[in-house]
């Protein structure tokens, strides 16, 4: 389908968007990993867009996948078999930048069905004794080793269904650079960039934190012309109001050099951090585009059939009005399944086009998983950009 975006005054912005198939298809799997939601991308040469893509006797490039809750098991004939697991993480490493099952491998700690387990597990000293890792977004820091980090949301239980568990931390996982997959050896460290109850007045409603998304705006990274800053994305409340943080590569690991933005500058202090738009969703993207705009990639309000972006002038705005990319309905083919947390992979998109994926999940999960295992799986659709 055809969509016009915001008029800019030189020249509107004009994209198709359409299913991309081969994308979609290379998650449906029956053995070992077979299903998870978050589906975060890292470019393992720390080129995440495709106009700085390596070519000409260059090592081929290889992406490290990060879910969060995962499943592990066997499908046969449609069906479950006995034996499957949930797991709360895992990862994936796809070498090549084209959808090939081949190429794609999948981890987790243990490496079979039945002794399956998350590979990252908090031990920090604040994690409490039932606390388990939902991963954000990550990005490997050139300016730090080619070090992978990863935003690790610090989570536990207090309820049952789909949605009966709460955010109560915010940690920050380093991967050494030489370490291979799966990950034996991390290191973990709280971090301050969390609201907890006792910071939102004890109102669960405002709880949140950042690492929702990630945006390297450096020339290494694939911007010609960025500001050399990483933009970290948080997500507060339930009006799931937009905050952003940045920070120079160099000084990721320092906190205190971490600034916020204010609505107007920016500011040292993380209570200052405005808004820059709301109605977004836990997991997102923000991505540099070819004309120098940046693309808010975003499931609407978390939950609804709707993938929309948003067209920024800078990496905090002002975001244009919300652009419906995508109806998701056509994925919901059970009445409990809902879709969420859209976001871009533009590391593993064509020049010209954006990757985008959303995940699929159920009210009644472990019930529909029975008739229909291969449910819980990302999604993927395309945009390709008009010249």
């Amino acid at each position: 389908m055809a969509v016009e975006a915001i008029a800019q005054p030189a020249k509107p912005l004009k994209f198709t968007v359409e299913e991309a198939p081969e994308w979609t298809a290379l998650f449906k799997r029956t053995d070992g990993w077979f299903g998870g939601d978050g589906i975060f991308s890292i470019p393992l040469d720390g080129v995440e867009h495709p106009a700085g893509k390596k070519t000409g006797g260059k090592a081929e490039k290889k992406t490290l996948f990060v879910f969060s809750d995962s499943m592990i098991g066997g499908i046969k004939d449609g069906k479950l078999l006995p034996g499957a697991k949930m797991i709360h993480n895992s990862t994936a490493l796809l070498s090549g930048s084209e959808p090939s099952k081949e190429q794609l491998q999948f981890f987790w700690t243990n490496m079979d069905t039945a002794h399956a387990e998350s590979i990252f597990v908090p031990k920090t000293p604040q994690t409490g004794p039932s606390d388990y890792y939902w991963l954000g977004d990550g990005f490997v820091n050139q300016a730090l080793d080619n070090a992978i980090f990863i935003f690790g949301y610090r989570v536990k239980q207090v309820g049952d269904g789909a949605f009966g568990f709460e955010e109560v931390g915010n940690t920050l996982i380093k991967i050494d650079a030489k370490q291979g997959q799966p990950v034996a050896a991390y290191q973990q460290k709280d971090t301050p960039f969390y609201w907890g109850k006792q910071a939102a007045n004890g109102n669960s409603d405002e709880i949140g934190s950042f690492g929702a998304g990630i945006l390297v705006n450096t020339k290494k990274s694939g911007v010609e012309k960025g500001d050399q800053y990483v933009y970290i994305y948080g997500v507060k409340g339930k009006a799931k109001h937009l905050l952003v943080a940045r920070v120079l590569p160099k000084d990721f690991e320092n906190y205190s050099k971490w600034m916020f933005w204010d609505g107007i500058k920016w500011n040292p202090d993380m209570q200052s951090s405005a808004a820059v738009t709301e109605g977004v969703s836990n997991e997102l993207s923000v991505s540099a585009l070819p004309n120098g705009k940046f693309a808010l990639v975003f499931q609407e309000m978390g939950l609804s059939r709707h993938i929309s972006m948003r067209i920024g002038r800078s990496p905090v705005g002002p975001f244009g009005p919300a652009i419906r990319l995508w109806d998701c309905s056509a994925a919901l083919t059970g009445k409990s399944y809902f879709p969420y947390n859209a976001k871009a992979h533009p590391s593993l998109s064509k020049p010209g086009e954006l990757l985008i994926s959303y995940n699929i999940n159920s009210f009644e999960f472990f019930k529909d998983l029975e008739t229909d295992p291969q449910l819980y799986r990302p999604r993927f659709i395309r945009v390709k950009f008009e010249e």
